[in-house]
């Protein structure tokens, strides 16, 4: 097999490597130190390849924002399997549709809360999935009936020695399936290949000027399940050997609180998370510390008003990149560009060796006239492997350059407002 120089793990191997101590983790009172994060990471791995898991096999994830998903995403992936990351609020009958739809052998669950018990609903869906025979609860398993000691995850890893020699996997091979479920059908599984998720991470040096020598602290509080947080957030501060600051939900109070107690340097949300910021941000927040430490802020899903950038920018000083990206394009496909004025409303630049146009439904370009209505199109290292099972939705949303071995891959109906820098909503 050929040996991958860019499996997605490696992100965190080479980091632990050269920065063993430094902290990669901060989740409420601990913190977990690369070496540490890198351990546990092998535990998992041994744990799916003792339990028989094989490389290719897909092993889901239901998991909040707590250290565990990260552990677990990295021994997955060590152990040369691919990880279906999924949404905590889905329900069992939901899951199960994942579970059975992306063929996973294996399911590691969080067991949540009371007011969100995605243990309970993922045992239910796990019972009742074809193919997945292997189930790990993170957590007691004091709200789970049914639930077997050996199938807490505590007790799983316990025990698993700490070292692992990764598993290869070709660059073209499947790191992740993430599960979209764009605007017609049931949800569709976004095949991402190693290479695909890798350079995405390794992109934040261009995009952010991100570098391991002096690496950002990042709050986490944008769902790690999604594109955006898994890719560029958790992988990103990985991949650079920054801190992960952890926050399980989405709180403004206590987000500002992480940000003064951990000197963050790089937040990432989506608009309403920078109006609940600004509306929290009163007489006792130390405003100008913040300023002090901030020095990137990052925002999709949606445009952002102009009166948030303003305020953004007068009270954290700081102007708030947006971007635009799909979960078929690891995340990001264009941002605006670091150190330069934002356009209101603009989804950017398209980043590095990538390239965007607007088209219409027969593919044929769309005229070059500012207020054009056409459709993204997209190509680059960043476009996904294809829909998982899915030839005929594959085909229809992507197209072959000639004999490149690239594909446009052509999603959202929107509006040129500019031909020089690519597409713009």
């Amino acid at each position: 097999m050929t040996s991958s120089t860019r499996n997605v793990s490696g992100l965190l191997t080479r980091t632990a490597s050269e920065y063993p101590a430094r902290t990669a983790i901060v989740f409420g009172g601990d913190r977990i130190s690369y070496a540490e994060l890198d351990a546990a990471s092998n535990r998992v791995a041994n744990l799916l390849t003792e339990r028989g898991i094989r490389p290719g096999e897909k092993v889901a994830l239901s998991c909040a924002n707590i250290p565990q998903f990260t552990t677990i995403y990295f021994g997955i992936l060590k152990a040369g399997a691919v990880v279906v990351p999924l949404n905590v609020l889905l329900k069992a009958r939901e899951i199960a549709y994942h579970l059975n739809d992306s063929d996973a052998t294996a399911y590691f669950a969080f067991e949540g809360s009371p007011e969100l018990p995605i243990g309970r609903e993922a045992w239910s869906a796990f019972q009742a999935a074809d193919r997945a025979a292997h189930f790990f609860l993170i957590g007691s398993g004091a709200s789970v009936d049914g639930v077997t000691p050996d199938q807490i995850f505590a007790a799983a890893v316990a025990g698993r020695p700490e070292t692992f020699e990764t598993v290869e996997r070709a660059d073209d091979d499947t790191a992740v399936i993430l599960y979209t479920s764009g605007t017609t059908g049931q949800p569709k599984g976004a095949e991402l290949r190693h290479r695909n998720v890798y350079d995405i991470a390794r992109a934040g040096a261009q995009l952010f000027e991100s570098d391991p020598a002096t690496p950002d602290v990042y709050l986490c509080v944008l769902p790690l399940f999604h594109a955006f947080g898994q890719m560029v957030i958790q992988n990103g501060a990985v991949g650079f050997g920054g801190t992960l600051v952890l926050q399980a939900r989405f709180s403004a109070h206590e987000a500002l609180e992480l940000m003064l107690d951990h000197a963050v340097t790089f937040f990432g949300g989506v608009p309403t998370m920078y109006w609940g910021l600004l509306e929290a941000l009163d007489d006792s927040v130390d405003a100008a510390r913040l300023a002090a430490n901030l020095r990137i802020a990052v925002s999709g899903g949606s445009a952002l008003p102009a009166k948030i950038h303003q305020e953004f920018k007068n009270r954290f000083g700081v102007t708030i990149l947006e971007g635009y990206g799909l979960s078929e394009t690891v995340a990001i496909a264009s941002f605006a560009t670091y150190g330069e004025e934002p356009r209101v409303g603009s989804i950017g630049r398209p980043i590095a060796g990538v390239q965007m146009k607007l088209i219409n439904d027969d593919w044929s370009d769309v005229e070059d006239d500012p207020g054009a209505v056409g459709e993204i199109a997209i190509k680059g290292y960043n476009i996904m492997k294809g829909y998982y099972k899915r030839p005929e939705a594959t085909s229809e949303a992507t197209t072959r350059d000639g004999s490149a071995p690239e594909i446009w891959l052509a999603r959202t109906r929107t509006a040129s407002t500019s031909s020089s820098t690519g597409p713009r909503t």
